[in-house]
């Protein structure tokens, strides 16, 4: 399911406008977004979190050349699939 097919999906079910079901996940994906620039955990019950993972600085090696490089420190964004998310998965 991509944006689009979630709009399209929350218009139908909510009975909402198109304008207003737009309005509605780019709210959401804002405050996602906004929240993992801050540092925050994004928590949504029984489905999944957000978090960002940071990274120190080391030592890599150039694939084509091998010398050695220096990979700088980094955050990165993690998804972790929540209880009720990975039952209903699995079953």
């Amino acid at each position: 399911m991509n944006k689009l097919e979630l709009i399209a999906a929350l218009k139908q079910k909510a009975g909402l406008t198109k304008t207003e079901a737009v309005e509605i996940v780019q709210i959401f994906f804002e405050s996602l977004t906004h929240a993992l620039e801050n540092d925050e955990r994004v928590e949504i019950r029984g489905l999944c979190s957000f978090y960002i993972k940071e990274y120190k600085s080391y030592t890599g090696r150039n694939p084509k050349t091998g010398k050695k490089v220096t990979i700088p420190a980094k955050k990165l964004p993690f998804f972790k699939c929540g209880k009720d998310l990975k039952e209903r998965v699995n079953s």
